[in-house]
């Protein structure tokens, strides 16, 4: 099959820049956020935004809608003028030395979707579906695609309305573009055939019912759609994205209970000396240090070092041990593996990674590699990695906290009622946390590493395996969520339990850190209700369940607010670092 070199031929059709349905004209989920997407600028904070429900429009910049239409204009001339183009004169990967005649390539375009309704096992969820159809759009939106404005703005559509392609977690190696997936979410944007499934509004619909809905009409492709639709980073980076955003948050409530935990064992605050940090400059050390001095800023129960200070016990350590003291130097690598990785994700969400690529300016096609989510997998390895550092540390100082030789004078196991005889306390906590660690040690593994695909043909010989890469990284983000839930658990009940020592009474608000009061009162609220000065979170193991204190804490980190709010000042210090 071939196209004659020079051969005339018109499209039968009439090209607009205008979307066939504007956006305003839909129901959307939130009306308080409004992400403009122009092909830069967008944030991982754009990403979750968009993820949970966020609205969004295209740039009317006429500068960026001129770069889309000049790419998809160039890929016309090219077919008219029988130039030879990847995927859209050829077939595919290592059948790309087939020519296809220009009565057929509207159809290999729809191959190209059709060709990959190949997934089984777990579907990818809601969230993660709209990030990855948002960075589809951030990526089109560059000019370098070659497709229609009114492609791009299906997406849009379907965003806006709450409309979910049904697409699922395997089936993509990262290597030329997450195909399986993004066939799925393309097809059902399009309305290629009907078996392709959307949600809306809790129900399960067939994509043709959904546009009709949505009073639109199955749209039908024009050479290089197609592949611009599937051909791309933007599956696995939309779900790397999303975990990085709650792994941001992972780190910095982390951060917020490690201090909750050194006032419960009244650690100094020397160790977070600025000369300290100054004298081993690298810049996560750097902002541990600060951040620490700022979460015990005002603490009652740190002890201080400074001169004239009454900071060393006497027949206690005059230090610390190491996973106190040493916490900036522990934890400072990780502050600094996460910003590569957030920028790594962020720069991959702000790329054209299709194949072929037009230049708007110039009209060059390049077949490129973009498509390898390398860098994307790379980051995702990092950040599970990192998160079971973090909780290597947690588990260490929740040892300490529990033991009575290393406690400072805490009950063991953080038993309320002494007298009872029979209490455990948090004996069997702890062991849910000594299963939950090991478990993200797991997924810290790398993914990147593993397997060299013979692919297609030899043709996909390399790959990255991002996807894979970045649904472990959720999974490692969830069971760090739920190891933080109960380390919070301990570390209510560890300053309850302090305060009774200190003067009489177990609400602790009034000896903790100003940063920590806050995130105490809302961690003890999640979990069982207001301080109650009479008695602490836990007394007789008797009177309720540990199971309700951590799924209240958990239920409130992941879908309510007052965690969130109490260490909002934290997570800002920590998205700023990680931007920086």
């Amino acid at each position: 099959m071939g196209v004659p070199p020079g051969r005339p031929f018109s499209f039968p059709w009439k090209i607009s820049i205008y979307p066939s349905a504007p956006p305003d004209s839909l129901p959307v989920k939130r009306e308080d956020i409004m992400i403009t997407i122009s092909g830069e600028g967008l944030t991982l904070a754009d990403i979750v935004a968009v993820s949970q429900g966020a609205e969004v429009r295209l740039s009317a910049d006429p500068a960026v809608l001129a770069r889309v239409e000049a790419s998809q204009a160039r890929i016309e001339a090219a077919v008219a003028g029988g130039e030879q183009v990847y995927g859209v004169t050829t077939l595919y990967g290592g059948m790309a030395d087939q020519y296809v005649p220009v009565e057929r390539m509207v159809e290999l375009q729809h191959i190209a979707l059709w060709h990959h309704k190949t997934a089984t096992g777990p579907r990818l969820p809601e969230a993660d579906v709209r990030a990855a159809m948002l960075l589809r759009v951030n990526s089109l939106m560059k000019g370098y695609s070659g497709v229609r404005l009114e492609l791009i703005q299906r997406y849009v559509s379907f965003l806006n309305a709450g409309v979910t392609p049904h697409a699922y977690q395997r089936g993509s190696i990262g290597a030329s573009g997450d195909l399986v997936p993004l066939s799925y979410i393309g097809a059902s944007v399009i309305g290629l055939d009907p078996a392709f499934l959307v949600d809306w509004n809790g129900e399960t619909l067939d994509c043709h019912t959904a546009l009709s809905r949505l009073g639109l009409a199955p749209l039908t492709l024009r050479p290089k759609e197609g592949l611009a639709m599937n051909n791309g980073t933007t599956a696995s980076t939309g779900v790397a994205a999303n975990a990085m955003g709650r792994g941001v948050t992972v780190f910095a409530l982390s951060m917020a209970v490690q201090a909750m935990l050194a006032e419960a064992l009244l650690a100094t605050n020397q160790s977070f000396h600025p000369t300290i940090q100054a004298i081993k400059p690298h810049p996560g050390q750097i902002f541990v240090g600060s951040l620490f001095r700022d979460l015990l800023e005002g603490s009652q129960l740190i002890r201080s070092e400074a001169a004239g200070a009454r900071g060393h016990r006497q027949g206690k350590l005059i230090q610390d041990r190491y996973s106190l003291r040493c916490l900036p130097q522990y934890t400072g690598p990780i502050a600094d593996m996460l910003a590569v990785a957030a920028r790594q994700i962020t720069t991959e969400a702000n790329s054209a990674n299709d194949n072929p690529l037009v230049d708007p300016d110039t009209g060059e096609v390049y077949h490129t590699g973009n498509f390898l989510a390398q860098y994307t997998g790379v980051a995702c390895d990092t950040l599970r990695a990192q998160l079971a550092m973090l909780l290597k540390h947690l588990d260490v100082q929740i040892a300490m906290l529990v033991t009575p030789e290393f406690n400072n004078g805490l009950p063991p196991s953080l038993v309320g009622n002494t007298g009872h005889g029979l209490n455990m306390g948090l004996k069997s906590l702890q062991l849910t946390c000594n299963s939950v660690a090991p478990l993200v040690q797991f997924y810290g593994r790398s993914m990147v590493d593993l397997y060299p695909s013979h692919a297609e043909q030899f043709n996909q010989n390399i790959n990255s395996q991002a996807m894979n890469a970045a649904n472990l990284a959720r999974e490692a983000v969830e069971a760090s969520e739920h190891f933080l839930a109960a380390a919070l658990v301990f570390a209510v009940q560890a300053v309850e339990l302090r305060a009774q020592t200190v003067r009489p009474g177990y609400d602790a608000s009034d000896l903790l850190s100003h940063r920590n009061a806050a995130l105490y009162r809302a961690a003890r609220t999640a979990a069982l209700g207001a301080p109650d000065p009479e008695r602490p979170m836990l007394w007789d193991d008797t009177e309720g369940f540990i199971q309700p204190k951590v799924e209240g804490i958990l239920s409130d980190l992941r879908t309510g607010q007052a965690i969130r709010d109490a260490i909002g000042p934290t997570l800002a210090d920590v998205e700023a670092f990680l931007a920086a």
